[in-house]
């Protein structure tokens, strides 16, 4: 907080900190952070952008954004100035709490910073109400009470920004089925190319050839699809596999090599697994 020129907060592991729109520069410009806290930043009206990593952010609109402990993020290299709250608490605050645990599954802690939660008018109300509830939960005397109190007001604040992610895929679905569609030409390309004897893509060569970042395209995939990134990408290994066992002359254990399989038994596997037969069967389930 001093690194913020905050006051001291009510509570050594969990603070609020409420920003009006005389805030202009929070930090030296161009700084790298590291919190040792979760931050969820919620802002109602913004101007100015936000570097993450190498590129920069236009977040006008406001939104919820959302950061977790030692991940790196820079100050603006201009000043800015939004409305809106910041909430921070430490990962002991959660422990004995079934929190410490579940936090985990929330992707979103991992997205970047481009992959920001936008809110409708609706859901900013429902937003700006929680984290008035807890600034008055802190307002209050800290008391046995509090803890319990605060960390229902975090799950209940994780829940329904996972609810409203959720509503920002669906209503997305144009650009997100583009983001599919480039995703599968990735694949594709890969299958055909020379790239294939480097071995099977990974989660992370696919988000980065598309820009995002991992969680976010395993989470967007999950609530469009049904499946993860990496489903995917074995469902186009199984087709490509199907392919060239139907029709080609190549040993299973060529195709497992020439899809980048190291070792074909775990071709196999994941065949069989996908299938329900072997890539023997199926291929002699032709003749």
């Amino acid at each position: 907080m001093r690194y913020l020129i905050q006051p001291s907060p009510a509570h050594p592991l969990i603070s609020i900190m409420k920003y009006d729109a005389q805030n202009r520069q929070i930090g030296t410009p161009g700084d790298r952070i590291s919190l040792d806290f979760y931050k969820i930043s919620f802002k109602t009206s913004f101007s100015g952008k936000i570097k993450y990593g190498q590129s920069y952010y236009d977040f006008e609109d406001g939104g919820l954004a959302f950061i977790a402990p030692r991940q790196i993020v820079f100050t603006p290299d201009t000043e800015y100035g939004y409305e809106g709250y910041s909430l921070f608490f430490h990962p002991d605050f959660l422990r004995k709490y079934p929190l410490m645990n579940t936090i985990q599954q929330y992707g979103f802690f991992h997205y970047s910073t481009s992959e920001a939660l936008f809110l409708s008018a609706k859901e900013k109300k429902v937003v700006e109400a929680l984290f008035n509830s807890m600034q008055d939960e802190l307002n209050n005397n800290i008391d046995a009470f509090s803890q319990d109190i605060l960390i229902t007001q975090i799950e209940q604040l994780l829940a329904v920004s996972n609810r409203f992610y959720n509503r920002q895929f669906i209503t997305q679905r144009v650009v997100n089925n583009d983001l599919i569609a480039r995703m599968e030409k990735i694949l594709s390309d890969h299958f055909a190319g020379e790239q294939v004897n480097e071995g099977l893509p990974t989660v992370q060569q696919i988000a980065d050839a598309l820009h995002v970042s991992p969680h976010y395209l395993g989470d967007m995939l999950r609530s469009v699809t049904g499946q993860n990134t990496q489903q995917h990408i074995h469902s186009m290994v199984i087709e490509k596999a199907k392919e060239m066992l139907s029709v080609g002359t190549l040993t299973v254990a060529e195709v497992a090599y020439q899809l980048g399989f190291g070792q074909p038994q775990s071709f196999n596997k994941l065949f069989k697994r996908k299938t329900g037969v072997t890539p023997m069967e199926y291929r002699k389930s032709f003749n």
